[in-house]
């Protein structure tokens, strides 16, 4: 009879523990990938100005954010460098995309000649630009091949001054794109309104590191050095550690949005709605919404299952629900929308554009610098 008992408190408990285990072990999945590349390094110093050293600065802000991240069982953390050392372009790239990384992220330090005391921040994903500015940085960017004494071996016919070369770097990011922009406007939203830097905003521009790794990569210029008072904030530790966090945090941001899935498998996953939210609209109308979470859980969507938040729509997503705020036909409104959203309590919410039914690229839609 004691035995009997035994086996049902065992198998009662086992069951307990089946459905009853928190969502953080019970979704717990590979960890979120991500390769932090501090600009230059070695014999590459970068540009420097009033006594600020690019490759210095990029690295002490590249390892405090590694360091901010690496606490979080959810993230794994892999450097192109850690030390005064010169990987090459194509080095770092490799390391990305051997790590099979699910984001690429390369910090810089900026700078303009000719006494222009340009200032701020801007973060920048891969694309074609007409803007002579960004393509001129994308070039000072990819020069450093030139340090490389196999350079024409291993970056073929390549040429970093060539915008019809820098151009057709573009394509094989394109999958990409919409990812990138999400954690790029994430970086540029916290460095800019909470430490009060100038809004240079999200850009485009041909980077081979950006061109050459086969998933979300984004480049960061967190300040000028050419400019005095930049320059000494980002040498500070108090400057330095306050771009880290936030960038840390923009990175947790963008994984917290994420459903417990490895990211290629979001990103490929097909986008299907059975909402009359995206169906009922007129043809080749372009709509944008808040996504403020995503769910294997079929939840009601009245307010008091969302922070008393009105207006929520639930998309079928394979085989997850996303929740989705709102509806609008303008960016503009949709980061209004955005705003609002992170005020009612979802602070890792983001924009989402759909047409004619199916979830588009936001790069599609949405003009970028």
């Amino acid at each position: 009879m004691r035995f009997y008992r035994l086996k049902y408190f065992i198998l009662t408990f086992l069951l307990f523990l089946v459905f009853t285990l928190p969502s953080a072990y019970a979704n717990k999945g590979k960890p979120f990938v991500i390769v932090l590349d501090a600009g230059h390094g070695g014999s590459d110093r970068g540009n420097s100005h009033h006594g600020f050293v690019e490759k210095d600065i990029a690295l002490n802000i590249t390892l405090k954010v590694g360091a901010l991240l690496e606490n979080d069982p959810r993230f794994e953390i892999i450097y192109t460098r850690d030390d005064d050392s010169y990987p090459t372009l194509d080095d770092r790239t490799v390391i990305a995309n051997k790590a099979k990384a699910d984001f690429f992220i390369s910090i810089h330090c900026n700078a303009v000649g000719g006494g222009n005391q340009a200032y701020g921040v801007e973060t920048f994903v891969l694309g074609s630009t007409r803007n002579k500015e960004n393509l001129e940085l994308a070039k000072r960017e990819n020069s450093v091949i030139y340090l490389e004494e196999n350079y024409e071996e291993v970056y073929g016919s390549f040429d970093p001054s060539s915008p019809s070369s820098l151009i057709g770097l573009t394509l094989a990011q394109e999958e990409y794109l919409d990812q990138s922009i999400q954690l790029a406007s994430l970086v540029q939203q916290n460095i800019t309104n909470n430490l009060n830097r100038r809004d240079r905003s999200v850009k485009q521009g041909p980077f081979y590191v950006l061109a050459r790794t086969v998933m979300p990569s984004i480049l960061i210029e967190v300040g000028f050095l050419s400019n005095r008072n930049e320059g000494a904030y980002l040498n500070s530790k108090k400057g330095q550690n306050q771009i880290a966090n936030e960038i840390a945090k923009a990175i947790k941001s963008y994984r917290s949005a994420l459903p417990d899935l490895h990211v290629s498998d979001y990103v490929e996953a097909p986008a299907t709605s059975n909402s009359d939210v995206v169906d009922k609209v007129k043809k080749d109308e372009v709509i944008f919404m808040v996504q403020i979470g995503a769910s294997g859980t079929k939840m009601e969507v009245e307010p008091y299952n969302f922070k008393g938040l009105e207006g929520v729509h639930r998309i079928k997503h394979g085989e997850l629900y996303k929740y989705l705020y709102g509806k609008t036909d303008t960016y503009l409104k949709a980061q209004a929308l955005q705003k609002k959203a992170k005020e009612s309590g979802f602070p890792d919410c983001f924009v989402v554009a759909y047409k004619n039914g199916e979830q588009v690229r936001l790069a599609d839609v949405v003009q970028t610098n």
